[in-house]
């Protein structure tokens, strides 16, 4: 009997390797052929390395020239067609919609799309957006709610959100919490001596919350907190919400902030912090917050879908209101001068990740949808 084929579409291949590489790796142990399309830049070696093959294609997070979106969906229905995959599994809002409509013009057999929070469409008050949401809300009810796909959301304000709308059936969507963290590899350890380090870890977006972080961290330092701030990660030029380089390097300059750009040593990350804060606007699930907590590391974060996912108010974090600097600097000022509570609510939040986040639970989870998915068509198959 030959092996199921598993393809994926992930637009970056840094973003698979990060996020759904232990995935695919299983699978493969499961027994399927597992390939991933995405756009090829740095990371070949690695997916190869776990039997995973990557087919490069060329579409473009950022891109909305009607002709190369042309292209990039012709691309990606050839792809299909020459794969001729059993399932194939969607990542995020664009290969989401190109995806399920490749899939309609190729024939597959099962699809998986799983939006990774609603995203800047969704958190953002930008007039571009705001125009764009009713469109994507009916290229989903179009799309997504087949008989032969599945839904996967990260939260359940998504989740009911999406159902309410009428955008997907409720017995075709399914709740999934994020991809899930290494607690083998994310580990706890003691509080570094000295100065004690906020760390801001993301994308340098916007929509991150960033700005309040900035002026939040300025606030404390003028009322006198003896306290760094740091910011890891770097621009994203393909997400219209990206922070300038030359604006981080200012913020850094001025010396409210440090900025440590981009960083893949993330465990050692959070071992250097004492706080960690992502005030988000909305999240799907944030790994780097499931990430934070198994190093049982204290957390602020906001009051949003996804991010109250990870955070119980007073258990292992504060949630404070979204784009409110203001809040953000109390609740920080707070865990920064109780050290015994950053400890406690650490070891809560480690506690919190093994149970509820693990990347082997998230595995189990998804795997039994492909399961079903196949199990379904070979009934299909039958009674035909």
């Amino acid at each position: 009997m030959s092996r199921p084929r598993l393809l994926y579409l992930v637009t970056e291949d840094w973003y698979f390797c990060s996020h759904r590489l232990p995935l695919a790796a299983a699978a493969r142990e499961a027994g399927f052929d597992v390939s991933v399309a995405t756009r090829v830049r740095e990371h070949a070696d690695e997916i190869r390395r776990a039997g995973v093959e990557p087919i490069p294609i060329g579409l473009s997070r950022r891109s909305v020239n009607p002709f190369r979106e042309l292209r990039s969906l012709t691309e990606i229905v050839r792809t299909y067609r020459a794969v001729r995959p059993d399932i194939v599994h969607h990542v995020a809002l664009k290969p989401v919609v190109y995806g399920s409509l490749a899939a309609r013009l190729a024939g597959v057999p099962a699809v998986v799309n799983a939006l990774a929070g609603l995203g800047y469409l969704f958190s953002s008050q930008d007039r571009r957006a705001r125009l764009a949401r009713p469109a994507v809300e009916a290229v989903f009810r179009t799309l997504l709610d087949r008989s032969n796909s599945r839904l996967i959301v990260q939260n359940p304000d998504d989740l009911r959100f999406l159902v309410s709308e009428g955008v997907v059936d409720a017995r075709r969507a399914t709740l999934i919490r994020g991809s899930g963290v290494d607690t083998a590899r994310f580990v706890p350890a003691p509080e570094p001596q000295g100065v004690p380090l906020v760390v801001l870890p993301a994308r340098m977006l916007r929509d991150k919350g960033v700005f309040e972080f900035v002026a939040a961290a300025a606030q404390l330092k003028k009322d006198g907190v003896a306290a760094r701030f740091a910011l890891v990660g770097d621009p994203d030029p393909d997400n219209p919400a990206s922070i300038p380089a030359a604006t981080l390097q200012r913020w850094s300059d001025g010396g409210a902030v440090e900025w440590w750009g981009w960083r893949d040593d993330m465990v050692e990350v959070f071992h250097q912090s004492h706080v960690v804060c992502l005030p988000s606007y909305r999240e799907g699930l944030p790994k780097a917050l499931i990430d934070a907590a198994a190093c049982g590391r204290a957390i602020v974060t906001c009051d949003v879908p996804g991010c109250r996912e990870v955070v119980r108010e007073g258990e292992n974090g504060l949630l404070v209101p979204p784009r409110d600097s203001a809040a953000l600097a109390a609740a920080l000022g707070r865990l920064l001068g109780d050290a015994k509570l950053r400890q406690a609510m650490g070891i809560r939040g480690r506690a919190r990740a093994v149970a509820e986040f693990s990347v082997e639970r998230v595995i189990e989870q998804t795997l039994g949808l492909y399961r079903e998915l196949l199990a379904e068509r070979s009934a299909a198959a039958r009674n035909r």
